[in-house]
């Protein structure tokens, strides 16, 4: 089953040519959790309402955790 968590985080100032998420994340504001992919659409369409969001500071990311991977074909 795949879960999805909505984040909604601060946009950082460009401070080089590059920006990495693993090393240095988005300070993050809100983060909540939803079971299915059109219920954090709907999260995320709320958080994308908000001033922050909507004037460029703060950003939405729908983020899906928990995901199997497929299984491979069975040969033979």
């Amino acid at each position: 089953m795949t879960r999805f968590l909505v984040v909604l985080t601060d946009v950082r100032p460009l401070e080089g040519a590059e920006r990495n998420e693993r090393t240095s994340p988005e300070r993050r504001r809100q983060v909540v959790g939803a079971s299915s992919r059109e219920a954090a659409d709907r999260i995320a369409g709320a958080f994308m309402a908000l001033g922050m969001v909507r004037a460029g500071r703060q950003r939405v990311k729908v983020i899906a955790v928990g995901r199997r991977p497929k299984e491979p074909a069975h040969l033979g």
